[in-house]
């Protein structure tokens, strides 16, 4: 009877030191919900699903295993009519929504979840001057954090090449090695940022059918460079008034290299399709950190450039009316 309690007793300490000690959980309580409403887990690297809770009595529960920890996802009902993002740690985690809106909740659990909070209410109400100084000094101040190469990543066409490179280089060494660290030194490595006056930059990649294309192809004639996505809607708002232009001044020397910061090939193809584009499109599938995107400087979309017959950047961001006149004074 003793050796066999010695062995119970063995059995249980073998079990708790081999059984994980960081497992992520989350449990939530929410406020004027549906019974049956599902919640779901999206990473926002990916957009790939993670998983999916279903709501009973205001409460919700998941039990998950991350592909990697900490890990940014975006918590959401199906329609997105709520949603939250989180960074989710290896730890139990608690979501409590009783007393605010969804947005708001109460997230304990995860040292990247309280340092990305806090720096969202203190950013809040700032102007974009303000926030971009608070912004700045957090990255400085929390080198170890990987919310820091997060806001890096976002701001670094933003903020430029120089300042993005002083803050990179404060990151520990640990937190460059993350994939938004990896992505800061890419646009540290490729970024030019040409300017008007400036010769383009040549770049090359695979067009809708798969074929390697490069700007220079289109050297001698007079480029519009231009920079959209599928699900930027001035973009799309803006290609009725472009397809008039092209048709217009294509017949004279006029051409357009158009890169899309799409991430899904069916949404980039079913756009072109959709709103009639003939001119040449390509796409990495990376959405901003495509390579002429990084090249280029690009922080926001629609943007472009216009490169004459020399190679010689001479307008950027010019549209509709606008490049319309320019376009008539340059080829008269």
């Amino acid at each position: 009877m003793k050796k066999l309690l010695i062995g119970f007793v063995t059995f249980l300490i073998f079990a708790c030191n081999t059984s994980p000690r960081n497992e992520f959980q989350l449990n939530g309580i929410t406020k004027d919900f549906e019974n049956g409403t599902v919640l779901y887990f999206d990473n926002t690297s990916t957009g790939t699903l993670i998983d999916s809770a279903v709501i009973e009595e205001n409460t919700f529960y998941f039990n998950t295993k991350l592909p990697k920890s900490p890990l940014q996802v975006v918590l959401r009902t199906k329609d997105f009519s709520h949603y939250r993002f989180l960074w989710l740690e290896n730890n139990p985690m608690t979501f409590d929504a009783s007393n605010s809106d969804f947005r708001n909740a109460i997230v304990t659990g995860s040292v990247e979840e309280n340092l990305s909070y806090e720096l969202s209410k203190e950013t809040d109400t700032l102007s974009r001057d303000e926030r971009t100084i608070k912004e700045q000094r957090f990255v400085e101040k929390h080198p170890n954090s990987i919310h820091s190469a997060y806001v890096l990543s976002v701001y670094s066409t933003t903020w430029g090449k120089e300042k993005t490179k002083e803050l990179y280089d404060k990151l520990s060494i640990e937190i460059k090695q993350t994939e938004f660290g990896k992505e800061i030194a890419n646009y540290i490595k490729l970024n030019k940022n040409p300017e008007i006056g400036d010769s383009y930059v040549d770049f090359e990649m695979e067009d809708r059918y798969g074929e390697i294309r490069r700007l220079s192809e289109f050297e001698g004639k007079l480029v519009l460079l231009e920079f959209w996505g599928s699900g930027c809607l001035p973009c799309r708002q803006e290609n009725p008034n472009l397809v008039k232009t092209y048709r217009k001044y294509q017949p004279k020397g006029f051409e357009i290299f158009a890169v899309s910061q799409d991430t899904k090939k069916e949404n980039w193809l079913r756009a072109i399709e959709k709103d009639g584009l003939p001119w040449t499109q390509v796409s990495d599938l990376k959405g901003q950190s495509n390579i002429a995107s990084l090249i280029y400087g690009i922080s926001y979309i629609p943007d472009n450039f216009l490169i004459d017959q020399n190679g010689v950047i001479i307008g950027r961001n010019i549209r509709g009316d606008d490049l319309d006149r320019k376009l008539e004074e340059l080829f008269n």
